[in-house]
């Protein structure tokens, strides 16, 4: 991370600045265990929680009673969800503009090597298998949120300049 970067960061952690995460997961379990590992890293997050594709989707673009929804920092998803498949779903973000660049975290029971592949295809931050190993995944959680905040200061900061042309 370059000094600039590293600096607005600083200043957004200073800030108070919730991390925002979504996690796309339909077993309540699941949900559970990522939601607990996440309280013990110490982080201020908000957590949307979301066990169907469809509503994830509505959330990410704003629309209905969503429209005030903040834009997440971190997407944690599942691959197998009742009403889409999570390729699908990664498939949609990355062809979003204002979307694809949110680091995606797939979570998920499959081991298969084709499905890593095509989430791997598709730009994704990691690729946890369900369990997971808790200390694992705070690491990569960890890492993200510096990239998701830097990213999003460096936004604010190209907004800014080019306004002010």
């Amino acid at each position: 991370m370059n000094r600039e970067a590293s600096m607005m960061l600083e200043g957004a952690e200073a800030k108070g600045q919730a991390l925002e995460i979504m996690l796309v997961e339909d077993s309540l379990i699941d949900a559970r265990v990522t939601i607990e590992s996440l309280k013990s890293c110490g982080y201020y997050h908000r957590l949307s929680l979301f066990r169907l594709a469809h509503e994830a989707i509505d959330f990410l673009n704003r629309r209905g009673v969503f429209s005030k929804a903040p834009k997440p920092h971190i997407i944690l998803l599942d691959l197998m969800l009742p009403d889409s498949d999570g390729v699908s779903f990664l498939r949609m973000l990355r062809s979003n503009r204002e979307l694809m660049n949110i680091p995606v975290v797939i979570l998920t029971s499959s081991e298969d090597s084709e499905d890593r592949l095509q989430c791997e295809k598709l730009g994704i931050s990691s690729y946890i298998v369900k369990p997971f190993n808790e200390e694992k995944f705070l690491n990569v959680i960890r890492r993200l949120k510096s990239l998701a905040l830097a990213l999003e200061a460096a936004q604010c900061s190209d907004d800014s300049s080019t306004s002010a042309e």
